[in-house]
């Protein structure tokens, strides 16, 4: 029954995925993307209120019957993941207009967000990552942890959540990321429950990703920093500490290399990553 709120979330998500593209739409919430082609946004409003109105059938059948639908990680996995949302939207609502996804990307890294603090200017990107800092150290709490693999925990959330914003600068990067190290550690640990862990909100994302990929949508920094999240959340549940130290020392590299270059001009000059870059798109 583990997998049931994935089994929902996706169900409910499908079905509301359209009515939210109107709304998003004739509310005028549109940015311009990579293509400069003006898109509903941001669609991880979606994710959002899938999980919300999926918590309904889900938690009166827990509470009602004897069966466990919930993980017992469930109420860390829900604190983070939805905080996340929050701030991704709170940037998605005040961070403007934005620009392409290249441009967005120059003032979203970790060196813009301090310089505009250190000038008393307000920076949403640096109140995310704050407040994913804090999310990330009061979720990990939970999973009754010694200090050390407490702060390492929370730090790999926080980078990951991080590095995938990052990514978010072509359509549908940062939702083909994610299906890769899912696929990766699944494969490697040959163990499904961290994904019907996270099912609730993995679920609505990739339908959001995939609206994002054909260039019917744009994720903004709710929905990419959500699956950003979620890999961390993956990589936390699936990996012992040394290869949590593994992780969050290339997702540092990743962090640096974004800071002062650009990720997408790799990808591109990247024969193999070129081709699964442009997979899936019009």
């Amino acid at each position: 029954m583990h997998a049931l709120p994935f089994m929902v979330a996706l169900v409910i998500a499908a079905v509301l995925a359209p009515a939210v593209l109107h709304a998003l739409q004739a509310g005028g919430h549109t940015k311009p993307n990579y293509r400069d082609r003006r898109l509903p946004c941001p669609f991880g409003v979606l994710t959002l209120t899938a999980v919300l109105i999926a918590l309904i059938p889900l938690t009166l059948l827990q509470q009602l019957t004897s069966i466990d639908v919930f993980h017992p990680e469930a109420l860390p996995i829900g604190v983070y993941a939805i905080g996340i949302l929050a701030l991704g939207l709170i940037d998605d609502a005040f961070a403007g207009d934005g620009g392409d996804r290249g441009a967005r990307a120059l003032r979203r890294g970790w060196r813009g967000h301090g310089g505009a603090v250190l000038r008393g200017e307000p920076s949403t990107g640096a109140l995310k990552a704050a407040g994913s800092l804090g999310l990330a150290l009061f979720a990990m709490s939970y999973f009754g942890l010694s200090n050390g693999r407490w702060l390492l925990a929370a730090l790999v959330l926080v980078l990951a959540t991080h590095v995938f914003n990052l990514l978010d600068l072509r359509p549908g990067r940062s939702t083909k990321a994610l299906v890769l190290l899912g696929a990766g550690l699944v494969i490697g640990s040959a163990d499904l429950r961290p994904l019907w862990a996270l099912g609730l909100f993995a679920a609505p994302a990739l339908i959001a990703g995939f609206y994002d990929l054909r260039e019917r949508s744009m994720l903004g920094d709710s929905g990419a920093s959500l699956l950003g999240a979620l890999a961390g959340l993956w990589l936390v549940l699936t990996l012992s500490g040394t290869g949590q130290l593994v992780a969050l020392a290339l997702l540092a590299l990743i962090t640096l290399y974004g800071e002062l270059r650009s990720i997408s001009e790799l990808v591109e000059r990247t024969p193999g990553l070129r081709q699964l870059d442009s997979w899936g798109r019009p």
